[in-house]
């Protein structure tokens, strides 16, 4: 087993990728340190050393990955859309510190590999699939300036260590679509579409507003598929990499919301679209033939499972519906 024995870090454990990653780790045999900042994972993992810390802080990314072969940097500062149209900025400046300091602190204790949860809000509008050389073709989306350059930024960042400096070090650049599953936030001012929508459904929200007009359409993968690409990549690929992780198919939102329904066989509720809401990109396709060809990696769950897992998950967890 690739993983077995060896020291990692993850950052961002309590998050929904950082918890399943560092699960998933731990059953591979790896020694995981992984990082909190202000909240707990749903469920503790026997074995991981959790550390509590800041990680803006200088002195706290060079404590924290001594002694580490791989980083899994899973941490953000995430909102959604009615915070990220509202105040911009609060994606910007702590996610620069933060993956500043934390790449040269790996540098300096020559860890082997940094591996970063990217995301796909940098590429520029397209109503075609985007591939990994887009991302720096124009500009974001325009409601994604703010986060979409500090994306591109930290990306530059990472082909600097990985490709630039006589030392290399390897570093990953993974872009996930829009990651849903067990362990999303569900709190409605930091959550995105699919658990607002899984939360209004389960708590029979009647009338259930949908913010925008329910056509935007999305690339959803599950938390596991996700994942299972990140082992991959950790495990296969030895040289800066930029790749996109995503199911490679298309839903928008109403089919997101319809499928629920369904599932919680919710045949009465009055569903009301208000355009006049913040949303986001109207479209956004993904192309995943590089993860294919490099990893063998495809998505395996689609869309109905993915949510009745995760809608068990919410019930079961936090007790309601």
């Amino acid at each position: 087993m690739y993983f077995k024995d060896q020291q990692v870090l993850v950052t961002g454990a309590a998050g929904l990728t950082g918890s399943a990653l560092t699960a998933r780790l731990v059953r591979e045999g790896a020694r995981v340190r992984a990082t909190l900042r202000t909240r707990k994972p749903e469920k503790l993992v026997p074995g991981v050393e959790y550390v509590t810390c800041d990680l803006t802080q200088p002195e706290v990314c060079k404590a924290v990955v001594k002694g580490v072969q791989q980083v899994f940097h899973c941490a953000a500062n995430t909102t959604g859309a009615a915070v990220m149209s509202s105040t911009p900025m609060v994606h910007v400046t702590s996610n620069v510190v933060m993956n500043s300091w934390l790449m040269e602190a790996c540098y300096e204790a020559r860890v082997e590999k940094f591996i970063w949860l990217s995301s796909t809000t940098g590429y520029p509008d397209s109503d075609q699939p985007v591939k990994e050389e887009d991302m720096f073709v124009g500009e974001p989306y325009e409601k994604y300036f703010f986060v979409g350059h500090m994306k591109r930024f930290t990306e530059v960042l990472c082909r600097m260590y990985g490709e630039k400096l006589p030392r290399k070090m390897t570093t990953l650049v993974l872009r996930p679509s829009n990651i849903y599953g067990p362990g999303d936030k569900f709190e409605f001012e930091r959550s995105h579409v699919t658990p607002a929508l899984i939360r209004k459904v389960i708590e029979r929200h009647n009338p259930l507003e949908v913010w925008g007009t329910g056509n935007d359409v999305r690339d959803l993968i599950y938390v596991d598929d996700c994942v299972e690409a990140i082992m991959l990549a950790a495990e296969k690929l030895n040289a800066y990499t930029a790749l996109n992780v995503a199911s490679g198919t298309s839903c928008s939102v109403k089919q997101i919301l319809n499928t629920i329904l369904d599932l919680e066989n919710c045949r009465d509720i009055k569903v009301v679209f208000d355009p006049s809401k913040p949303t986001m990109i109207p479209v956004r396709l993904v192309d995943v033939s590089k993860a294919e060809k490099l990893l063998g990696f495809r998505a395996k769950t689609d869309l109905r499972t993915g949510l009745q897992k995760t809608i068990t998950w919410y019930k079961n967890t936090l007790g309601r519906g």
